[in-house]
């Protein structure tokens, strides 16, 4: 049975996208990697990594997704 993900924690995209956990972390932090923050956790869209794959930068400088209000 395959379980559909539709966010992961930020070691979990790290793991993903062969990087750090710290660089993930500045990413969302500078709002180059989309994320939201859910009780104390932050999650990622699996579809921002794989547009940031895609891309190279998903979002703008200093926004979250709560900051921008968007869904995506």
């Amino acid at each position: 049975m395959q379980v559909d993900v539709y966010a992961v924690n930020i070691p979990e995209a790290a793991r993903r996208l062969g990087l750090s956990a710290r660089t993930v972390a500045t990413l969302v932090a500078r709002g180059h990697l989309m994320s939201r923050k859910v009780g104390r956790r932050r999650i990622i869209p699996v579809v921002a990594l794989e547009a940031f794959v895609g891309t190279g930068r998903v979002g703008r400088p200093g926004a979250t997704q709560e900051d921008s209000g968007s869904t995506r």
